[in-house]
């Protein structure tokens, strides 16, 4: 049963492919990382809208009560 055997000479250009793919991998990762934290403002700015929106539905509909009384008055 022969066993596997690890060769110690390296070649220059596995050291670079390595060190090439390595560096490739953290720039992609620093602008997913990036890309993130510009989504997570992005849906903050939205969710501070949302509300605002829901509190103007909800004022509206309140309007439009207060104007029909007023209507109803008048007719009567």
């Amino acid at each position: 049963m022969t066993g596997w055997r690890l060769e110690r000479s390296v070649t220059l250009g596995v050291v670079f492919a390595l060190a090439m793919q390595t560096g490739g991998a953290l720039i992609w990762a620093g602008a997913a990382g990036e890309r993130l934290n510009r989504l997570e403002a992005e849906a903050e700015l939205h969710e501070a809208a949302s509300e605002r929106l829901a509190r103007l539905e909800e004022q509206i509909g309140q309007a439009r009560e207060a104007l029909s009384r007023i209507e109803r008055r008048l007719d009567d």
